[in-house]
């Protein structure tokens, strides 16, 4: 039997929110309860670092997002579940790979190009000004993220396909210098499937927007954020389309086809957005309710999550400690004896 390998990154910037549990957290959740998937999940605060500079919000998110994925069922027996900064092994890679990695490759990064863009549009006389070595070189580290362990399967945004195009360039090249097969060449994995849920204004759900709806807030602000989603003027009675309602979208992610089904029935009925409100409030609070508490209690208890981490950076750590052996006398670093 192949085992497929597969890792995922969560950068620490924020709070998880329900577009982050749709999008990412259900199907890794899944993934690593999948005996036939070898899964590496890592909450990537080394990349936070390009976007935040307030340590508290960091280390904040760390504990919130590690709390929220564990309280969710990921499971730590048979996924790799680790901070990224407790595996050092990855920056030692991200220079081995910097080595090999062409300046232009870089250039042509859209984070960064998308940086220039702005200094330019605002009359900037430096186009690179506020440009961080940090942000140029991202798809460095991200490639380091997953060549460490020779991942074949990255699960990714249509945003972050080029990031995965790549580190497979990299993993090339350095196969080809080194004159080796010391890297698998990852696929980006883009599930269509996958949904991106809008938030309280109607956009796409983004801290970015500050229109998210986080996972684990209580029943009282839940209810409050609901009833902040943003809805037509159409009154009680009258149909409405639910294909262009947030209200549904986040209703359909969350429940089942016959309960789908039956919500699409009272849309073209004409159900009002008060009763609409209402029921998605209801469902989400149900369905919440029983992970929420188990993230209250992970939170208070920070001893444990960090001995979670610590045992998937052990594990994190065997493996990559052995692959950068090999590396380190792949380049000419390796003991004399």
């Amino acid at each position: 039997m192949t085992i497929s390998r597969v890792l995922t990154g969560i950068t620490t910037t924020g709070t998880p929110h329900l577009g982050n549990y749709v999008g990412a957290i259900r199907p890794a959740v899944a993934a690593s309860q999948d005996p036939e998937v070898r899964s590496y999940y890592f909450l990537a605060d080394l990349h936070a670092l390009i976007k935040a500079n307030d340590p508290k919000r960091v280390q904040q998110s760390r504990l919130e997002i590690a709390a929220s994925w564990l309280a969710l069922g990921l499971d730590t027996d048979n996924a790799i579940f680790y901070r990224q900064s407790d595996v050092r092994e990855t920056t030692e890679l991200a220079w081995l790979l910097s080595c090999v990695c062409a300046k232009g490759l870089m250039n042509r990064a859209h984070a960064y190009k998308a940086a220039v863009a702005d200094n330019e549009e605002a009359g900037v006389p430096d186009p690179d000004r506020g440009i961080t070595m940090g942000l140029f070189s991202y798809p460095v580290l991200m490639a380091a993220d997953i060549l460490l362990f020779n991942a074949n399967r990255v699960p990714v945004g249509r945003d972050q396909v080029q990031h995965i195009e790549m580190a497979r360039d990299m993993a090339g090249r350095f196969n080809h210098v080194y004159k080796g097969d010391y890297f698998a060449l990852p696929e980006a994995v883009v599930d269509e499937r996958v949904q991106t849920l809008n938030g309280l204004d109607g956009r796409k759900m983004s801290k970015s927007y500050d229109n998210t709806i986080p996972l684990f807030v209580s029943e009282k602000k839940l209810l409050k954020l609901v009833r902040k989603i943003k809805t037509n003027s159409l009154e009680p009675g009258e149909p409405k389309d639910p294909e262009t309602c947030t209200l549904f979208q986040i209703f359909s992610a969350f429940a089942g086809e016959t309960e789908t089904a039956d919500m699409r029935r009272r849309y073209a009925e004409g159900i009002g957005w008060g009763e609409a409100k209402n029921e998605l409030f209801e469902y989400l609070n149900a369905h919440l309710a029983g992970p929420r508490e188990e993230y209250e209690k992970l939170l208070a208890d920070p001893g444990h999550i960090e001995n979670v981490m610590q045992k998937g950076a052990e594990r994190a750590r065997a493996e990559a400690a052995e692959r950068l052996d090999r590396l380190r006398s792949a380049v000419g670093l390796g003991r004399f004896l």
